[in-house]
């Protein structure tokens, strides 16, 4: 079987639509559709189902991806490993992360990695729901919060705290814990269970809160937006209140009791081989990280 073919295959595949999978590879729309064609004679059976919007994989084109992805990301270790007698990392990294902290953090580092190593390229895979390492051939994923993942490598890179902030005008009702179950609260859909707070204090021990929602949005930012306006308290990462509560548009409340922390991790699709180019981008995000908070973050 012809390996070019499988993955011209996968790409379509990934891609949805052979115009983005020939963009993102660098060839005609023409020559990809002319090796899937081939690929489905050669197996006698369709691969692909070609709608009006998009495409979508039949049975047997499923099958046929999920044990050809594993295929190709083995040649591409091999490949890899050879090159890497290069000290320069080179190639495509492509890097997943959620959106408030791939915006935030990811993004700038992406833009001093590629100035600092101008042979690898990098694209950015930014969204609040879990990309499937493997299913998108993403080299490295940030993950942000607890890691639950089994069958993938990980390096903890640092962490974050969590910090219970409001607009100016609601700072002076949150006087204790209990004082919150009567402020308006704005959810943040993208947590397993927004509503439900644990509270711990040095000296006065824990206390559960139920808060009260009057707005929810599923991404980071859009809580983060609706707080800055004055909608509720909320419960956001330090990464992204700092500036606002240093500046005044936001007030941190009850900053003598903790909230869950949460980590920062790198995550691989397991493999014997670690290309250099994941190697110096995960280098460079924990160094900075260190820098940012402290101690420098182990395994």
């Amino acid at each position: 079987m012809n390996l070019n073919r499988l993955a011209y295959f996968a790409a379509v595949a990934e891609a949805g639509s052979y115009s983005e999978a020939a963009r993102q590879l660098g060839v005609t729309k023409a020559l990809l559709s002319q090796q899937v064609m081939r690929l489905e004679e050669e197996l006698r059976t369709a691969l692909l189902l070609r709608t009006s919007r998009r495409l979508a994989l039949t049975e047997a084109g499923r099958t046929l991806h999920a044990r050809c992805a594993a295929i190709l990301r083995e040649v591409e270790d091999a490949r890899a490993e050879i090159a890497s007698a290069q000290s320069e990392p080179a190639g495509l990294l492509r890097v997943a992360a959620p959106n408030d902290y791939g915006t935030s953090r990811i993004a700038p580092l992406a833009a001093r990695f590629s100035l600092a190593h101008p042979r690898c390229g990098i694209e950015l895979l930014l969204s609040d729901e879990r990309i499937d390492l493997a299913a998108g051939r993403v080299d490295l994923a940030v993950r942000v919060g607890w890691l639950e993942e089994p069958g993938l490598e990980g390096q903890r890179i640092g962490g974050f705290g969590q910090w219970l902030v409001a607009a100016p005008g609601l700072a002076a009702a949150a006087s204790d814990p209990e004082a919150l179950q009567a402020l308006p609260f704005v959810a943040n859909r993208a947590l397993r269970d927004p509503l439900t707070w644990r509270f711990v204090h040095h000296r006065r021990g824990d206390r559960t809160v139920r808060m009260r929602e009057v707005l929810a949005a599923n991404a980071t930012p859009a809580v983060l937006a609706a707080t800055l306006a004055g909608g509720g308290v909320s419960v956001l990462p330090d990464f992204l209140v700092t500036e606002p509560v240093r500046d005044g548009r936001l007030v941190r409340l009850l900053p003598d009791w903790d909230l869950p922390s949460g980590g920062v991790h790198a995550v691989f699709p397991a493999s014997r081989f670690r290309p250099p180019k994941v190697t110096a981008f995960v280098a460079m995000l924990a160094g900075e990280h260190a820098q940012d908070h402290g101690p420098k973050p182990g395994r």
